[in-house]
C-alpha cells in the first residue's frame, strides 16, 4: 500500500511538472517547427536549382548527340540515293564516292553495301576484312534489323552492335531500291554507316573528365525507354535522375543524368542559416524557462499540504477496511467458569443473535456436529492440559440444518494475579472445505479419464501403424520394422530379405466393378500373404496394391534363394486362384521383387529399394513372375536412370532437334516433302537416333513433348527454307497417341496459322485404327479442317481394315520398310506390295515405301505404280542447313 501511494505521488508531480512546463513546450514546439520550415524551404530552393543545372547540362549533350547523328545520317543519304541510280556499282566506284565522303569531320567508321543482304562492297576495306561476304540473313544480332529495313522501307538505326571485324559500332541500316529493266522498283539490297562508339561518345562530351554531371542512356537499337540500358552505370536510373529525349530518325534514346557523386551535395550557407535559427531559439526558449522554474516552484508547496492531509484520510480508511474484511470471530473464555465473550461475527458463524448476552461453554458445544464432537473436545482439552495452543477443524450444524465448516485456532494465558484465559479466533472455512472435496472428485474423475485416454491412445497407435482395410501393418510399421532390422545388421545378430508384390489386373476389376471390388481383392491378397508366410514374418501393406514381406533370420542359411522363391511362387499362384464377387469370378495376380541381405551390402534400409528394383524388371517381364535383385540390374536400372536426366535436362537446354530426310515423287525423283525425324545432340554421345532414348522417353512421358517441339521447328523451318529459294511443298512430323488425344493439341494448331497442306500427321497403324475411338476420330476430322494432312505411317505392320482407313480417310498410306526390302528377290512380295499401292488407289489414297536402300528398289516400286519413294538410296537424315545444298545438287543434276 506504501508503493501504491508512492506511485500516486510521483504521478501526481508529474502532472505537475507537465502543467508547469506546458508553456516551455509549446514555445519550444513553434521554435523547432520554424527551424524546419526554413531549412525544408532552404533545401527545396537548392534542389530544384541543382535540377535546373543538371537538365542544362544534359540537354547539351543531347543536342551534341542528335547533331553527330543526324550529320552522319544526312551524309549516307547522298550515297544511298547514288547506289539507288547505279545498282551495278563495283568496288573501286563503291570506294571512290563513299572516301570522298568520310572526308568530312564525322564519326563514320566505315560504309558497307550488301546487295541481297550479303555484304559485299565496303570501304574502306583495310581492317574489316572479316565484314566481306557477311550474310545478314544468318546473323542472329544483325538479322532484326536488317529485315526491319528492308520491310518498312525507311532507316534503322541499330546499336550499339558487336562487329564482326571486332569493336562496336550504332549502324543505321538504308533499304536500297533500284528499278529493274521493267522500271519496277525493286528491293537491292542494305547500306550500312558504322558510327564508331567512342567517336560519337567523344564527340558528344560523354567521355569529357570535366563533365559535371553522370549520365545513364537507355534505348538500345532506338528502342527509347523500354530498351535496354547501353551507357553509363544502372544506379543512376534508380536515383531519381533528370531524364532528357534523343531525338533520332527511327527512334529515341533517353538520357539519364544526375550530379557526380550524387544528389546529397552540400548547400551553401547552411552553417550560417543554423547559427541564426539557434540564436533565435535562445532568445525564445531562455526567459520562457525561467518562468517556468518559478511557477514548479509554488505548485510544489500547494502540492505537499494536499498530500499530508490526503495521507491521513488514507490511513484512517485503511484501518476500517481492515477490521471489516477480515471477517473473523475473535473469542475469549474464562477456564475456571466456562464464561465466553463473543463478538458479533462469531454470533454470526454459530447462527446466535447479536444480543450481547452472555455465552458459555454449552452454547458452543451444542453446535458441535455428532461426528466431530468427540474430536473437537479432546483438542480443546489437550490444549488446555497439555499444549497450551489450539488448534482444531470442526463442523457445525444450524438452526435451518445446514452445516458448516469451522477453523479455531488460540492461545491459553494467565495474568499474574488474574485466572487463566484462552483467547482465540474462528473463520468458517466451507468454502475451502467444499473446494478441497470438488477437487479430489476431480483428481479422480481425470484418473478415469487417462485410463480412458490410454485405451484410446493404443486403438490411435493400432490405427496408426496398421491398414484399416486389411488389418495389416502399413507403411510406418514397416519403416520402423526395417529400421530395426538395420540396427540389427549392423551389429551382426541378423539378416533379412523382402519380398516387394504388386497386384497385376488390379486396376482393370477395381475400374469395371467398382472400388468395392477392388477392397475384396486386397483383403483376398491380404488373407494370401498371412497363410503363404512363415508366423515370424512380417507382412505389410504399404499402399495401394502394393505389399511387402519382411524375413528376419540368424543366418543367412534361413534365406536361401531356393526357400524365397518357393514363397514367392506360393505367393503368385495362390493370387491367380479365381474369386467371387457378387457372382462375379475375379482373377488377380502378382509380380514379385526380392532382395536379400548379402555381405556386399552395407546399409539394410537399401533393401527395399532393392526389392522395389527387382518388382521393376519384373513387371517389365510380363507380369506374373519373380525377379530376384542383383548388381547388374541395378546398373542397367542406373543406365535408364542416367538416360532419364539427360533426357530431361536435353529438353531444358534444347539438345533434341529435327534432322529431314527427303521425300521424292516415284516417277520424276523431284523432292515432294520430307518427314520431321527427332535426333539427340548429345554433348558427349554425339547424334543420337531414337531407338536410343524413345523408349525412356515414353516411360518418362516427355515423348508429346518431342513431338511439340518437332512440329514448332519444322513449320519454322518451312518459312525459312523458303526465304532462302527452297519451296518444301510439305512436311511429315509424327504424332503420338496421347498426343493425339489432347484437348489442348487443336488449339495451340490454330494458334501457329500453318498453311493448308504444308503439315502432315503421321500416325502409327496400330495406335488406333480398329480401335472404334470416336473422339480420336473426332479429332482427326477437326485437324483436317484446319489443313493438316493425315498419313499412316508402318502400314503393313498392324491389323487395320478396308473399313477402318474408309472412316480415318488418310491423304497418304507410308508401307513399312519390312515388306519393302524383300520386293528384289521375292516375286511374291512384289505382288503383295503391287496388292497394297492398287489398293489405296482404289481408295483414293496416295502410296509411300520406306527403306528404298536402293535403285533397284525404286525402279520396282515405279513400275509397280508407287506415288513417292523414301530412304537411304535417295537421300538420308540430314540438318535443315544441309538440305538446300542437297536441292540445288539435285537441280544441277538433272539440269545436267
Amino acid at each position: 500500500m506504501g508503493g501504491l501511494s508512492d506511485q500516486k505521488s510521483n504521478r501526481r508531480g508529474l502532472r505537475r511538472i507537465r502543467a508547469s512546463h506546458l508553456h516551455l513546450l509549446l514555445a519550444t514546439i513553434v521554435v523547432v517547427a520554424a527551424a524546419i520550415f526554413a531549412l525544408h524551404q532552404n533545401q527545396n530552393v537548392f534542389d530544384q536549382k541543382l535540377r535546373s543545372d543538371v537538365l542544362s547540362k544534359a540537354s547539351l549533350v543531347r543536342a551534341k548527340l542528335e547533331g553527330s547523328i543526324n550529320a552522319n545520317i544526312q551524309l549516307v543519304r547522298g550515297l544511298v540515293a547514288s547506289i539507288e541510280t547505279n545498282p551495278q556499282i563495283e568496288q573501286a566506284e563503291f570506294s571512290e564516292l563513299v572516301g570522298s565522303l568520310l572526308t568530312q569531320e564525322l564519326q563514320i567508321r566505315h560504309i558497307a553495301a550488301a546487295p541481297d543482304l550479303v555484304v559485299k562492297l565496303i570501304h574502306p576495306i583495310e581492317g574489316n576484312e572479316r565484314a566481306v561476304g557477311l550474310d545478314y540473313r544468318t546473323s542472329e544480332s544483325q538479322r532484326g534489323a536488317v529485315f526491319q529495313a528492308r520491310n518498312s522501307g525507311g532507316l534503322v538505326l541499330a546499336g550499339p552492335v558487336d562487329l564482326v571485324q571486332g569493336g562496336q559500332g550504332f549502324i543505321g541500316r538504308f533499304p536500297v531500291f533500284s528499278r529493274n529493266a521493267m522500271g519496277v522498283r525493286e528491293f537491292w539490297g542494305i547500306v550500312s554507316a558504322i558510327v564508331d562508339v567512342e567517336q560519337l561518345y567523344r564527340q558528344s562530351g560523354l567521355l569529357d573528365e570535366d563533365l559535371a554531371i553522370e549520365i545513364a542512356i537507355v534505348g538500345r537499337d532506338a528502342a527509347g525507354i523500354r530498351g535496354d540500358r547501353f551507357f553509363g552505370p544502372a544506379s543512376i536510373l534508380a536515383d531519381d535522375p533528370v531524364t532528357v529525349d534523343v531525338l533520332l530518325p527511327s527512334g529515341t534514346w533517353q538520357i539519364a543524368a544526375r550530379p557526380k557523386g550524387g544528389w546529397d551535395q552540400p548547400i551553401p550557407g547552411r552553417g550560417q542559416l543554423y547559427a541564426w535559427l539557434i540564436a533565435a531559439a535562445l532568445l525564445v526558449l531562455g526567459p520562457t524557462f525561467i518562468m517556468g522554474r518559478l511557477m514548479d516552484e509554488r505548485q510544489r508547496n500547494i502540492a505537499d499540504m494536499r498530500e499530508r492531509k490526503l495521507e491521513l484520510e488514507r490511513l484512517s480508511r485503511r484501518l476500517r477496511l481492515a477490521v471489516q474484511a477480515s471477517r473473523i470471530g475473535i473469542w475469549e473464555m474464562d477456564v475456571q467458569n466456562g464464561e465466553l465473550i463473543w463478538d458479533d461475527r462469531m454470533n454470526e458463524l454459530y447462527g446466535y443473535p447479536q444480543d450481547a448476552g452472555i455465552r458459555n461453554y454449552p452454547f458452543w458445544a451444542r453446535r458441535l456436529h455428532p461426528d466431530d464432537k468427540v474430536r473437537a473436545e479432546a483438542d480443546f482439552s489437550a490444549a488446555m492440559r497439555e499444549t497450551g495452543r489450539y488448534h482444531s477443524d470442526y463442523r457445525l450444524i444450524l438452526d435451518d440444518g445446514s452445516i458448516r465448516h469451522v477453523r479455531a485456532i488460540g492461545s491459553v494465558f494467565q495474568d499474574e494475579t488474574a485466572p487463566p484465559r484462552i483467547v482465540g479466533v474462528n473463520w468458517d472455512v466451507t468454502e475451502d472445505v467444499e473446494r478441497a472435496e470438488a477437487l479430489n472428485m476431480a483428481v479422480l474423475l481425470s484418473e478415469a479419464r487417462n485410463a480412458e485416454l490410454e485405451s484410446i491412445r493404443e486403438r490411435i497407435e493400432f490405427n496408426a501403424l496398421h491398414d484399416s482395410l486389411t488389418g495389416l501393418p502399413n507403411r510406418r510399421y514397416l519403416d520402423e520394422t526395417i529400421a530395426e532390422h538395420a540396427k540389427a545388421f549392423a551389429e551382426g545378430r541378423e539378416v533379412a530379405a523382402i519380398l516387394q508384390i504388386d497386384l497385376d489386373r488390379f486396376k482393370e476389376i477395381n475400374d469395371t466393378l467398382g472400388h468395392a471390388a477392388g477392397d475384396a481383392m486386397l483383403v483376398h491378397a491380404a488373407n494370401v500373404l498371412r497363410h503363404a508366410v512363415w508366423p515370424t514374418d512380417f507382412v505389410a501393406r504399404v499402399g495401394g496394391d502394393e505389399f511387402v514381406v519382411v524375413r528376419r533370420a540368424r543366418n543367412a542359411a534361413l534365406l536361401s534363394a531356393e526357400s524365397l522363391a518357393d514363397l514367392a511362387a506360393t505367393i503368385i499362384v495362390k493370387l491367380q486362384e479365381p474369386t467371387l464377387y457378387e457372382e462375379h469370378e475375379c482373377r488377380i495376380g502378382g509380380s514379385v521383387g526380392i532382395a536379400a541381405d548379402t555381405d556386399t551390402i552395407a546399409d539394410a534400409t537399401r533393401l527395399l529399394v532393392n526389392a522395389d528394383i527387382a518388382l521393376y524388371r519384373a513387371k517389365r517381364n510380363g507380369r506374373n513372375c519373380f525377379q530376384f535383385f542383383s548388381e547388374e540390374l541395378q546398373a542397367e536400372i542406373i543406365t535408364t536412370k542416367q538416360i532419364a536426366d539427360d533426357i530431361r535436362s536435353g529438353l531444358e537446354r534444347g539438345e533434341f532437334v529435327p534432322h529431314y530426310q527427303p521425300q521424292f515423287d516415284a516417277q520424276t525423283f523431284e523432292i515432294i516433302g520430307v518427314e520431321a525425324l527427332a535426333r539427340w545432340e548429345h554433348p558427349q554421345r554425339g547424334l543420337l537416333a531414337p531407338t536410343y532414348f524413345l523408349k525412356v522417353a515414353e516411360e518418362l512421358d516427355v515423348v508429346q513433348e518431342i513431338d511439340s517441339r518437332m512440329l514448332e521447328a519444322t513449320v519454322a523451318q518451312l518459312g525459312v527454307w523458303e526465304l532462302q529459294g527452297l519451296r518444301v511443298p510439305q512436311a511429315s512430323v509424327n504424332v503420338s497417341a496421347r498426343r493425339l488425344h489432347n484437348a489442348d493439341l487443336l488449339a495451340g494448331l490454330r494458334k501457329m496459322q500453318i498453311e493448308p497442306r504444308r503439315i502432315a500427321f503421321e500416325l502409327v497403324e496400330s495406335i488406333f485404327l480398329d480401335e472404334h475411338d470416336d473422339r480420336l476420330m473426332a479429332h482427326v476430322d477437326e485437324l483436317k479442317s484446319i489443313g493438316i494432312d493425315v498419313e499412316i505411317d508402318d502400314f503393313g505392320t498392324g491389323y487395320a481394315s478396308i473399313v477402318s482407313l474408309l472412316k480415318l480417310k488418310p491423304q497418304r498410306l507410308k508401307i513399312d520398310r519390312q515388306l519393302v526390302q524383300p520386293i528384289v528377290g521375292s516375286l511374291a512380295q512384289r505382288q503383295l506390295l503391287g496388292s497394297i499401292i492398287e489398293m489405296g488407289h482404289s481408295l483414293g489414297i496416295q502410296v509411300l515405301a520406306e527403306g528404298v536402300e536402293t535403285m533397284e528398289h525404286a525402279h520396282i516400286l515405279q513400275r509397280l505404280g508407287c506415288d513417292a519413294l523414301q530412304g537411304y538410296a535417295l537421300a538420308r537424315p540430314m540438318p535443315a542447313r544441309e538440305l538446300i545444298a542437297f536441292a540445288n545438287e539435285q537441280r544441277l543434276r538433272k539440269a545436267s
